[in-house]
């Protein structure tokens, strides 16, 4: 895509593309720790802080945070992804992004949500000089039932059923403006800015087959079947139409399971692809986009590391949750030697209801960051949103994957903001953690 994403979403909402310093960032983002410096980011907030500004000022923040301590006064024509080499999954610190909590909720409708996860972009801490920080976003695609709609907080609007071969979800893409600027582009825009964060981009894909339709022009909708060799070309066709936008990670919601692999502890809905099959999914994705250095996370994909390299999978979750740090040390000496693969250190994951304490979490975070005896070896880490900002105490990460309720107080988006998130403790958490990763930015 040839033309500036970036600029186009500005001219599309308005906006001029002639941008400014924002001084008030330069002078309170947080650094990395020593020859890291240059590496900024906000911490000390609370979302709300950032979902509030309008789509041009959270593009000036991120050009006043630029690592080159370079400001560019129109955004760059070309930004491509930072540079980690082909296996940087294997390192990576992952960290999933709800688009659609944090999507503006409005008169009952929930739009907009990419715009919300470009205001977000200045508080993800940057990459580390040896591994990479990647976004995964929870929803792209379309949710099977009341996308674009708010629910209320115990009724079912899941985001792991969704509908292929149609558009981008109405949570996410704003519609309001695709007479100017269409879905792809307003997608490419996020995943430029994110690459001048110095973040890798990814995205969450089911393959529980009864979670999954193949939307059909002027017909209903077909489930999905593996046996079905036009679904599989259209799942194919999906994932290389992200990858080309300039999104480089795959997580794989139930990938433990694939070929029938531990099934008594399956929880989806539907058949899965089998062993060959999968491999062959993702050796297309590759050969299609003629990207080397594409990462494919495995959900749960931990038990037999030898099955899900030659899967081609670069990374799995939930194989040891970071509580004990000399276990996580131990476990990355243990691996060092394994490059293309490794299971992960996991903070929380999708399926987590709540009940861990600040201090459990952070623990948790500074084992994920220095668990190894030399950077090169560190394992690869699994976060949530709520990891880095903390959720209001009556809901979860789980909950808002289920659910889609607004906790607006007015029913205005930005008293949802307000009150989605944990306030003044939520605040000082996610200082907390921002000074680790810190530290972690100079390794």
């Amino acid at each position: 895509m040839k033309n500036n994403a970036v600029n186009k979403l500005l001219k599309a909402l308005g906006e001029s593309t002639k941008l400014n310093i924002n001084d008030y960032s330069n002078y309170i983002a947080f650094r990395g720790v020593g020859s890291a410096c240059s590496k900024r980011w906000l911490g000390n907030i609370v979302p709300a802080d950032l979902l509030r500004l309008s789509v041009k000022e959270a593009v000036e923040i991120i050009l006043t945070l630029s690592e080159g301590c370079i400001f560019y006064d129109k955004f760059p024509d070309y930004i491509g992804t930072p540079v980690y080499g082909d296996k940087w999954g294997r390192l990576a610190n992952y960290i999933e992004i709800n688009d659609r909590a944090i999507a503006v909720m409005d008169n009952g409708c929930t739009c907009k949500g990419i715009l919300s996860c470009i205001k977000l972009l200045p508080a993800i801490p940057p990459s580390a000089k040896s591994w990479a920080n990647c976004i995964i976003l929870s929803q792209i695609w379309q949710n099977i039932y009341g996308d674009a709609y708010e629910k209320g907080p115990f009724e079912e609007n899941s985001i792991y059923a969704l509908r292929l071969n149609t558009s981008y979800s109405d949570n996410i893409i704003d519609y309001s403006i695709v007479d100017k600027i269409t879905p792809e582009e307003q997608l490419k825009a996020y995943v430029d800015l994110a690459h001048f964060r110095g973040l890798k981009v990814g995205f969450r894909h089911v393959i529980s087959a009864d979670q999954i339709k193949v939307a059909r022009p002027y017909h209903d909708d077909e489930i999905f079947s593996w046996n079905n060799p036009e679904h599989i070309e259209i799942y194919i066709t999906e994932c290389v139409k992200l990858m080309n936008l300039g999104f480089e990670c795959m997580f794989i919601d139930s990938a433990k399971h694939i070929g029938g692999y531990d099934m008594a502890n399956y929880t989806g809905v539907g058949a899965l692809p089998d062993y060959h099959q999968m491999q062959y999914i993702l050796n297309e994705i590759r050969l299609r986009t003629g990207k080397t250095n594409i990462s494919f996370v495995g959900e749960k994909s931990s038990d037999d590391f030898e099955r899900y390299r030659m899967m081609g999978l670069n990374a799995g979750t939930d194989f040891i949750t970071g509580d004990n740090f000399e276990a996580v040390r131990n476990l990355s000496e243990r691996l060092k030697y394994c490059r293309d693969y490794a299971p992960g250190v996991e903070v929380t994951n999708d399926n987590n209801e709540g009940g861990l304490s600040y201090e459990q979490k952070l623990n948790r975070i500074n084992s994920a960051l220095f668990g190894f005896n030399l950077a090169s070896d560190k394992l690869p880490s699994f976060m949530q949103m709520n990891d880095l900002f903390p959720l209001r105490y009556d809901t979860s990460t789980h909950h808002l994957m289920m659910t889609n309720p607004s906790y607006s107080a007015d029913g205005t988006a930005l008293s949802h903001w307000e009150n989605l998130f944990a306030k003044d403790d939520g605040r000082y958490y996610n200082k907390c953690a921002g000074e680790l990763f810190a530290y972690a930015l100079n390794l």
